[in-house]
């Protein structure tokens, strides 16, 4: 039968994680503070959604709605200051600047390791906000088959299939998934504004959410070769097809194509055990993210099911990193890293690549109650030239008590879209844009602060973080009224006619922010209060402020206070074991300065597990919940700022059954 949920969650309150140091460490012993969610965590809430799982269980972390996907925020900075690790290599693949999610398997997760502020000393561009690092399972059972299934409202659909084996020195992980979703609207109006400013609604078809099927194929193979020296080897294929209304005479808000992903990933390496304490590893990857318009009415030179190519992107890196333990309470990590990014985008025209060089180094150091760490890398990226970024961490233990200080560098370098971008989108009609590139873009900095407080016992855990996170040159487009400068350029560059430029207004430009201040507060405590009663908290304070020509404002999407509860209980009678996980979360109203902000809102899940396991080899694990129970949604007609996507209460069910 399965453990004791006590024992499980004193093993819970201190896992092992690797994001914060590079190093396995267990989570009370590292110097940087990480936020973890287990799959013990996730299965209990009933969560098969990546996006979904952060949300309910991580209040640093939001998403802010769109029909074209999440747009991810950290610590109130976009989703490009964010680095998504799997496995601790980068996660590409964005969809309108929004990364794909869904390429994100959950049945295969391990735990997720939450790293805020910047970490570049060890990640290189991109972790300003923070990390965000996907742990997955390796096969450790002689052959184990499992499938999940979940089915809740508008035709949502989520199916797993995962076969492990482990035989000797050769393990098999093989996984299988496939999602689905339903179109959906809470209003069937859209806001139309006339040239004279004056506002009136008429129906559309244009979801609140698009509708999608998905697959998904994981495959990895691990040789442990001797007793030293190991290899891995894994590949990943995606594909996903959304499933819009179309374009029709009678109708506002269709659609000529439907937008189609595909991706291939594949990974490979080796470790070399030269001792129990000291090893050199060896990481490789290729990822390929194509996105294509699939036409589903014919449309100028296209006909209904022609595909065209609108977007690739490439990412190729090689990691060579060594692990050495000088003396018996020290150890040191080296690094070299070589990355490649290609971008070919027909929307923008853009047809670039850039290349990244970096060497790194980390010692961290132990002396009676004390613990220290200090690391530094350099990075040369091709277009945006060097830089160096340090970090020191400092940690004091007296009994369960941990006191941390933290100091870390980060910087993002300009994405290929910022450097060489230049696109003209009519807007459906509307008013009409220019976006234009600018290769004299500076990489954006950040210079992170922060005080941790932590307490920890094996039923209960109390953790207090500030933080102070200085941000300068931050990447942002901005809006200038159109001048014949820009008209020419327009006319020489987009090949665009005289009366689409007589059209044009202003036009955007992508250019360095001034400076941004960002000061957060987090708390987060966990207490299991009696066996199978376990209650977690945590609260999210956020104030980001930045200033462009002398001007201070909130950040865009940025929220300031953030809230998640979960209460689970879990009892065993004989062969049968219930859960049951209620979980929350509460938002204040999201800010988009010059617009109308979001709202804030507040929606509650509750998900009851049912193990049987009196049938040998077999486990089997029907589930029932209600997804937000109070019935939240934002009926608004299209065109405001959503703070909730979510089409009201729903009921879900599902069944996980289990062979080994």
């Amino acid at each position: 039968m399965g453990q004791n949920p006590d024992i499980a969650k004193e093993f819970e309150l201190n896992p092992v994680v690797v994001t914060g140091t590079g190093t396995h460490q267990r989570l009370k012993n590292t110097t940087a503070p990480v936020a973890v969610v287990t799959a013990n965590e996730i299965k209990r809430a009933g969560i098969t959604d990546f996006q979904q799982a952060m949300t309910m269980m991580v209040p640093s972390l939001s998403f802010n709605p769109t029909s074209m996907g999440a747009y991810l925020t950290m610590n109130g900075l976009s989703n490009k200051y964010v680095l998504i690790l799997v496995n601790g290599h980068k996660l590409i693949g964005d969809v309108s600047n929004n990364i794909d999610l869904d390429r994100i398997d959950m049945s295969r997760i391990k735990r997720i390791e939450v790293l805020n502020g910047a970490a570049s000393s060890l990640y290189g561009s991109d972790a300003i906000a923070g990390v965000i690092n996907i742990i997955t399972n390796d096969p450790q059972d002689e052959i184990t088959l499992t499938s999940s299934t979940k089915y809740s409202g508008k035709g949502q659909l989520t199916q797993s299939v995962n076969l492990d084996i482990a035989k000797g020195k050769i393990g098999s992980s093989t996984a299988f998934k496939h999602a689905q979703a339903d179109n959906w609207q809470n209003s069937p109006y859209e806001t139309v504004t006339a040239k004279d400013g004056t506002t009136s609604l008429r129906e559309t078809v244009y979801p609140m959410s698009f509708g999608f099927h998905s697959n998904m194929l994981n495959q990895k193979f691990t040789l442990q070769a001797t007793e030293k020296l190991s290899f891995y080897a894994s590949g990943n294929y995606y594909w996903k097809l959304t499933d819009r209304p179309p374009k029709t005479n009678d109708t506002n808000g269709g659609f000529n194509y439907d937008i189609h992903h595909e991706s291939w990933r594949f990974e490979a390496g080796g470790l070399y055990r030269i001792n129990s304490k000291n090893s050199i590893k060896l990481d490789l990857t290729a990822d390929d993210f194509q996105q294509r318009h699939k036409f589903i009415t014919d449309y100028q030179d296209y006909s209904i099911g022609d595909y065209s190519l609108t977007k690739k992107q490439k990412f190729y890196n090689a990691e060579l990193r060594g692990i050495f333990h000088f003396t018996t309470n020290s150890n040191t990590v080296f690094g070299l890293n070589a990355r490649e990014d290609k971008l070919k985008a027909t929307s923008g025209d853009v047809d670039a690549s850039a290349y990244t060089l970096s060497a790194y180094a980390q010692h961290e150091m132990k002396w009676k109650a004390f613990k220290a760490t200090f690391g530094a890398r350099y990075d040369y990226h091709e277009l945006a030239g060097s830089h160096f970024s340090p970090k020191a961490t400092l940690m004091y233990t007296t009994g369960g008590l941990n006191l941390r200080a933290t100091y870390a560098h980060g910087f993002i370098s300009p994405q290929l879209s910022e450097l060489y971008y230049k696109y003209y989108n009519d807007n459906a009609g509307r008013k009409p844009t220019v976006s234009i590139g600018n290769k004299d873009l500076k990489p954006g900095k950040s210079n992170y602060f922060s005080l941790n407080a932590e307490y920890r016992t094996n039923r209960y855990s109390i953790a207090v973080t500030g933080y102070l996170n200085y941000l300068s040159d931050m990447i942002t487009r901005r809006l200038y009224p159109i001048n014949d400068e820009i008209k020419d350029w327009s006319k020489k560059n987009l090949q665009l006619t005289q009366e689409q430029i007589d059209r044009l207004e202003d036009y955007n430009l992508y250019v360095n922010f001034d400076k941004a201040i960002i000061r957060g507060i987090q708390v987060d405590a966990s207490a299991n209060l009696f066996p199978g009663f376990v209650v977690t908290g945590n609260y999210s304070y956020t104030y980001s402020r930045g200033r462009l020509d002398g001007v201070w404002q909130n950040i865009e999407r940025s929220i300031r206070h953030t809230g998640t509860v979960a209460v689970n209980y879990s009892h065993s009678w004989g062969y049968y074991r219930l859960n049951v996980n209620l979980n929350g979360r509460l938002q204040s109203k999201r800010y988009f300065p010059g617009e109308d902000d979001a709202p804030g809102y507040g929606i509650w899940n509750i998900n009851t597990r049912h193990t049987f396991d009196h049938i040998r080899h077999i486990q089997i694990e029907p589930s029932i919940g209600i997804d937000n129970i109070f019935n939240k949604k934002d009926v608004r007609p299209k065109g405001v700022n959503y703070a909730l996507l979510s089409p009201g209460r729903m009921l879900t069910i599902g069944l996980n059954i289990k062979f080994n």
